[in-house]
């Protein structure tokens, strides 16, 4: 009766953003956002076939299926407490995905780092492309660069306004106020 009331029951999943050897860059928990059926949805996840929207936990941020490796229902993948999950099974080594790199589409690498739970692996943006061509292509400075104050310039002969010498500075002329009252 609920059912119908409220639509079809959401399906919720892990979030996989990618798949290494032995590696998974997890996200997260989501939520299925389809107009389907459940029993149609969950076939669809079983094929690698879902096409829809993704509400990740801890937001509300929806993305694109297609931007995720893999979404398996919360029941198909256990986590462990050493930081490992059984999935397909295999043991799996984990890698967390900041939210950040959700809507990333290149490729990630993990590295460790310290995450909500203790130390543990915390995936990246993969930029060693990008890395190498710049410092190909980059062309270096001539000589040496040095840093100064902001102000240091502003007495060079180069950047200060030239005055002219003919003419003395005046002093500005000031008003000043008078009191009506001191003159009685």
């Amino acid at each position: 009766m609920l059912k119908r009331l409220f639509g079809a029951s959401p399906v919720e999943v892990w979030v996989i953003k990618q798949v290494d050897d032995g590696l998974l860059h997890l996200c997260g928990q989501g939520t299925l956002q389809s107009r389907d059926k459940r029993k149609a949805v969950l076939a669809a996840l079983a094929q690698g076939q879902f096409r829809g929207a993704v509400r990740l936990a801890g937001g509300g941020l929806v993305l694109n299926a297609r931007l995720f490796a893999a979404l398996v229902p919360l029941d198909d993948l256990t986590l462990t407490d050493d930081g490992q999950a059984h999935w397909q099974d295999r043991l799996w080594r984990l890698s967390q995905v900041p939210q950040r790199c959700w809507s990333f589409e290149g490729r990630l690498v993990a590295q460790p780092g310290v995450n909500v739970g203790g130390s543990g692996l915390v995936s990246a943006e993969d930029v060693s492309g990008i890395r190498g061509r710049v410092d190909r292509d980059t062309p270096q400075p001539p000589g040496e660069v040095t840093f100064r104050a902001v102000n240091e310039l502003e007495d060079h002969p180069l950047i200060a306004e030239p005055r002219d010498e003919r003419r003395p500075a005046r002093p500005a002329t000031r008003r000043e106020w008078r009191d009506d009252d001191e003159r009685h």
